[in-house]
């Protein structure tokens, strides 16, 4: 029996790393980390995940 925690877990993973895709996507190479840093935040945000910085 597979854990639901694990699935929740494995389903936020990719959702964020999707989005992290996203940005870098749209941002392009580069860019200091800082710029990524604050357009993931600003996505991850709007898409109504909490995050600490």
């Amino acid at each position: 029996m597979i854990d639901k925690d694990l699935i929740l877990e494995n389903e936020l993973a990719s959702r964020v790393i999707g989005i992290a895709i996203d940005v870098h996507s749209q941002l392009g190479p580069g860019l200091l980390e800082n710029a990524y840093k604050q357009g993931l935040a600003f996505k991850l945000k709007n898409e109504g995940l909490s995050i600490e910085v």
